[in-house]
């Protein structure tokens, strides 16, 4: 199944209707529960009694935004033809075909886990250099 980025809150995605707890300020699960609030008519929440309320909550996840890269096109300028086509092949072994042109044009957001995995590639091809994705956008780790 192709990987979604998500710019909003996910519809499956669970909140925590815990507001007193300690790590409440820093959890995106408040933060969507806040969303929840005034936006839905149902709630998808996290069971209560399975929450810690402290930094140790199998539930928390960091409302902290993270910086993913849209597209690559300009990678392709500063490779030799053979270097390109290894690094095209490696990535579509990785992602699948399709997947590859959607985050090589920037219709699929990369992770920085994915953007470490292309940038291997790079290396992997015997391409030296620093290499700026074409843009970067900052979104909430979801499920990363």
């Amino acid at each position: 199944m192709p990987k979604k980025t998500y710019t909003t809150l996910p519809e499956h995605f669970s909140g925590c209707l815990h507001a007193g707890c300690p790590m409440a300020a820093s959890c995106l699960r408040q933060v969507a529960y806040s969303q929840m609030m005034s936006e839905k008519e149902h709630l998808r929440i996290v069971n209560p009694q399975h929450c810690t309320l402290n930094a140790d909550c199998k539930f928390f996840r960091n409302a902290k935004s993270v910086q993913y890269a849209k597209g690559f096109t300009n990678f392709q300028k500063k490779m030799f033809p053979d270097q390109y086509r290894k690094f095209m092949s490696m990535l579509i072994v990785h992602f699948g075909r399709t997947a590859y042109f959607e985050r090589r044009n920037g219709d699929t957001a990369l992770s920085p886990a994915e953007q470490e995995i292309v940038l291997n590639a790079l290396h992997k091809a015997g391409v030296e250099g620093e290499f700026e994705f074409d843009k970067y956008i900052e979104l909430y780790n979801w499920f990363d």
